[in-house]
């Protein structure tokens, strides 16, 4: 009561129940102020910042832990030996270092949504698709980046010359069995752009990686696996491929008068964004020694919003976050 007359109390919400009540809104307002600034507190074309930990896991031949902003993601990499004896259809003859590791699935990636990662991850609920879904586009970004040289994962033997052989033999070296790498994901809080995470995760463990010397024993007819550390080696990659997403957010879908739509593209969205975002645009950086980075994958989801002009500044903004990402992995 002011001066003897009733007034309604003010109503006055939390910028969180705006956020759920009224998404798309919420973020226009923020993206279009003069100087564009996301709910997040970042701008349009800024990336979270990473935190890298390799060799987190004492019983894995390779490791990492990834955290970009509240996403963080677990990496370990176990190596198991294939016999070549047990491979149903051995490698056909004449066939490319860049096919073996495919056709004999020498790279096995699997990620899991931990219980708990995120709201749609609730205790007792379904395995999802999500899951599955992104441990194919990890697996098929393996084969296509071709980062890992299949010598590196053969186990090989020189067999001795016989009694039979002539002077000049050339010794034959055969190969007895293969490195498996099976790569466990596991997503420990997921806060939107997992496959950014979980690619960066992949590509610090897989550096972090150890094989232990490993031989033909022609008397037991096995592999002997070397205890000692000093004779183990550390997998080379050729590349390190970086991954970066980009979602394009559009007033088209909460605005009466499409004439008057304005979008904006976001670099490296969180789950907020992800779910009012309908477009979405993932570029895959390689650079390999001494060579010009080129484009490895390009892919995006089916909207148009999302023109080649776009795409032009989507690939410079890839190309700093890859030098940054590159330089955190390498220790540069």
């Amino acid at each position: 009561m002011s001066n003897g007359v009733l007034t309604a109390p003010g109503l006055a919400f939390p910028r969180e129940t705006f956020a759920k009540l009224t998404p798309g809104p919420f973020l226009h307002t923020h993206l279009k102020q003069t100087k564009p600034l996301r709910p997040n507190g970042r701008t349009p074309e800024e990336f979270r910042q990473p935190i890298v930990n390799t060799g987190s896991l004492s019983h894995s031949n390779g490791s990492t832990v990834v955290r970009v902003g509240d996403t963080a993601v677990v990496c370990g990499v176990r190596a198991e030996v294939l016999l070549a004896s047990d491979i149903p259809n051995p490698p056909r003859d004449g066939m490319q270092d860049e096919e073996l590791i495919e056709e004999l699935g020498l790279l096995v990636p699997n990620l899991e949504l931990s219980t708990g990662c995120s709201p749609a991850n609730l205790p007792g609920n379904p395995p999802g698709t999500v899951a599955q879904s992104l441990s194919y586009r990890l697996l098929t970004l393996l084969h296509d980046s071709h980062i890992i040289n299949p010598a590196d994962l053969r186990i090989q033997y020189t067999e001795p010359p016989t009694e039979d052989d002539e002077t000049g033999y050339a010794p034959r070296i055969v190969t007895k069995a293969y490195w498996t790498l099976y790569l466990d994901i596991l997503c420990i809080a997921h806060d939107g752009n997992l496959f950014d995470a979980a690619w960066a995760a992949v590509m610090a463990a897989l550096r972090n990686t150890v094989l232990p010397k490993a031989w033909w024993d022609p008397d037991r007819e096995m592999i002997i696996c070397s205890p000692l550390v000093s004779e183990a080696t550390t997998l080379q990659l050729h590349s390190l491929p970086i991954a970066s997403t980009f979602a394009c957010f559009s007033t088209s879908s909460h605005l009466k008068q499409r004439k008057e739509a304005e979008s904006w593209i976001l670099a490296d969205p969180d789950s907020f964004e992800e779910e009012i975002c309908n477009d979405a645009l993932t570029i895959v950086l390689a650079r390999h020694q001494n060579a010009q980075t080129r484009i490895l994958r390009l892919s995006k989801t089916d909207g148009s919003q999302v023109n080649a002009e776009a795409v032009q500044g989507c690939v410079a903004l890839a190309e700093q976050k890859r030098a940054v990402w590159e330089s955190i992995l390498t220790g540069g």
